[in-house]
């Protein structure tokens, strides 16, 4: 009897062991590859074949494969934009839902599947063509989803990754950071997406610059886009981590329409060369 209930203890113990491993390693990865195996299935090869009437590639982007992210959002309509960091493991579609379920991708995948480490989401009161894009996903252990974001308070690590990469249905934007900072809301109102007039925008830039602990110089004028990424701290209560990327320009894949809608709310197309 005794040797019954130390086998049935082992094996319970073996049992809680399995089902941790599954919980902490293995759901977080899942989320990775399925956002590998969407991408593979949307992507397309890179020709230099754009539609005709489009702004050309930059030539060193001539053969880069791109997303057909037509097609993409044919099928899921709630896959908003592909966030790109090079040399970390940031490479996700971003989802938005409707403004009454606003947090339904926190844990969900793009199918609407629960996941442990959820999907990046839009802020619900913005688009694509906001002047002020937010975007929140976990801070997972293990690096996936934001979990590089706190590398981002090491200057050092800032500096080698300060390159950010967003596809839209209008084109691929490259952003730059410029400064990253460790707060609350309750501090800074990093989550402000709209603004009454161009001084409203400088002054929130400023509030972010103001509170940062790094800054990499890049400058942000009346005229700049914004991406800012977040994602959870523990320091302290409701700490954040915010990442603040200024958009230094956006070439243009195929010819879209010159409209599109994005939940409702029409955006207008930023025909822009690339930065060479």
């Amino acid at each position: 009897m005794r040797a019954f209930g130390k086998g049935f203890l082992i094996g319970t113990v073996c049992v809680c062991v399995l089902a941790l491993v599954l919980l902490c390693v293995l759901r977080p990865k899942l989320t990775t590859h399925e956002a590998d195996v969407l991408k593979t299935a949307y992507t397309q090869p890179g020709p230099g074949a754009n539609s005709p009437g489009a702004d050309s590639l930059p030539a060193e982007k001539e053969d880069a494969p791109a997303l057909d992210f037509a097609a993409l959002r044919a099928d899921y309509p709630d896959i908003c934009a592909w966030l790109t960091i090079p040399g970390t493991l940031v490479d996700y579609p971003v989802l938005q839902s409707s403004p009454e379920s606003s947090e339904y991708y926190l844990r969900r995948n793009y199918k609407g599947e629960y996941r442990m480490a959820g999907s990046l989401f839009f802020q619900a009161d913005c688009s694509p063509g906001s002047r002020c894009l937010i975007v929140y996903g976990h801070n997972m252990a293990d690096g996936t989803m934001f979990g590089c974001l706190t590398k981002y308070l090491d200057a050092a690590y800032c500096g080698e990754h300060e390159q950010i990469t967003l596809q839209t249905m209008d084109g691929v934007r490259q952003y730059t950071v410029a400064a990253v900072l460790e707060t609350d809301i309750s501090r800074v109102p990093f989550n402000r997406t709209m603004f009454e007039n161009d001084a409203g925008f400088l002054d929130q830039a400023q509030s972010l610059l103001d509170a940062s602990t790094v800054k990499t110089g890049v400058p942000i004028t009346a005229d700049s886009h914004l991406l800012v990424l977040v994602t959870c701290s523990y320091s302290w209560p409701d700490a954040r981590v915010v990442v603040v990327a200024v958009e230094k320009g956006t070439y243009i894949q195929k010819t879209t329409t010159q409209f599109r809608k994005c939940h409702g709310v029409v955006i207008q197309k930023r025909r822009e060369n690339f930065p060479q």
